[in-house]
């Protein structure tokens, strides 16, 4: 009994994740495969999305039992670039997620088929190492596999919504199994050509998790020591200090002001995954794109590749995208004002029930600005396997 019950506990798992057996595969049953992707998808030697080298430092995962497959992340590659998974064949996930802006968007609001999205569209870099399991500025999403079908049943942004006009969910799948690549692609991955949600959401999570950030400078000096907070033999003296100040709590007095120590970035944003925090509540920024009060906004993106390699912002930041360079989020930081009607500013944003003031001065600004661009690496905006395969 015991024996029957793990072969069909393996049998689930393949059904559900995708088999990654190293066999031969017959491209002659893979027809339309091979004529709409040509070699940018070879069945057989797919991308190493399931075996990437991660530090020994890094210890947050919230996979959650949805392993990452070369199978499955191949698929999901396909669906996050693929316009036929809007209701007027215009907008992929890849429209509002673009690569060369570290899977962000450089515009406040990204454009969907009926409008603009409510809230700037967030940077999928290092996704999975978060102890945040939770989706979208508002953590509405339970999990990234819940989130990845949410932007396709939203009127405004892809238009399988069920109302206002909208085709349902159903008929994506009936779309989507009328294309004779997403027949062969899903009997490659799951064994059979059917199309169901879940399938879907199991092969997007897992190419989103895929798309990992770890060769910086901060990683190149972090493999070099024993702990975050000793000076990195890399880094020149500012970058050492931004580093210091970034992960020192700071000193208040009764009114809020700093009186000495750093800034406290790391509170919410902790080394070396510099992932948010799940029990921070909203950073200050309590409006919306659209005008009015915003304040349920908790989640962040990491904030690694916050820049692009020559320093250069990967688009506005913040869920209003109000911010566009940073020195003006160190400086909002910086003064934190309570504004009216904002019940869920995080604690630590107001020390003894005040607004921080932490009086920063240009060397320490400098010093933070420096160490965070070194949070950027470099392959994620090149590597094919996160690329357009179309």
């Amino acid at each position: 009994m015991t024996h029957r019950l793990s072969i069909l506990l393996i049998s689930m798992t393949l059904i559900s994740c995708g088999n990654d057996e190293d066999e031969y595969v017959d491209l002659n049953s893979y027809p339309n495969v091979v004529a709409t992707f040509g070699t940018t998808i070879d069945l057989n030697n797919l991308p190493n999305y399931a075996n990437q080298t991660i530090p020994a430092y890094i210890i947050k995962d919230n996979t959650q039992g949805n392993s990452i497959t070369n199978k499955g992340a191949t698929l999901g590659r396909v669906l996050f670039y693929d316009k036929n998974l809007s209701s007027n064949n215009t907008i992929s996930c890849s429209s509002c997620h673009q690569q060369a802006n570290a899977f962000g968007d450089v515009a406040v609001a990204s454009t969907g088929v009926n409008g603009t999205t409510g809230r700037h569209s967030m940077r999928l870099i290092n996704s999975r190492f978060a102890v945040e399991t939770k989706f979208f500025w508002d953590e509405r999403a339970i999990n990234l596999e819940t989130q990845t079908t949410m932007p396709i049943k939203n009127h405004g942004e892809m238009g399988f919504s069920g109302a206002n006009g909208d085709q349902p969910f159903s008929g994506l799948i009936t779309k989507l199994s009328a294309i004779d690549y997403y027949k062969e692609l899903f009997r490659f991955v799951y064994g059979s050509e059917e199309i169901t949600e879940n399938k879907i959401q199991l092969a997007l999570a897992q190419f989103i998790r895929s798309i990992q950030s770890f060769d910086s400078k901060f990683d190149v000096g972090r493999a070099q020591v024993a702990n975050n907070n000793v000076p990195f033999p890399n880094y020149t003296a500012q970058e050492n200090n931004g580093k210091n100040l970034f992960l020192t709590p700071p000193i208040f007095d009764a009114t809020g002001n700093r009186t000495g120590g750093g800034l406290g970035c790391a509170g919410c944003h902790a080394a070396p995954e510099f992932d948010i925090d799940p029990n921070t509540k909203n950073n200050g920024i309590a409006g919306s794109i659209n005008g009015g009060l915003d304040v349920t906004n908790t989640r962040a993106p990491s904030l690694r590749d916050l820049t692009k390699p020559d320093g250069t912002p990967n688009g506005p930041m913040m869920h209003t995208g109000v911010i566009t360079t940073l020195q003006a989020a160190i400086g909002h930081y910086g003064t934190i004002t309570i504004a009216p009607g904002n019940n869920n500013l995080d604690p630590r944003l107001m020390p003894n029930g005040f607004g921080q003031h932490l009086n920063l001065n240009a060397t320490e600004v400098n010093a933070v600005i420096a160490f965070l661009k070194t949070l950027s690496g470099t392959n994620v905006y090149v590597d094919t396997k996160w690329s357009n395969p179309f």
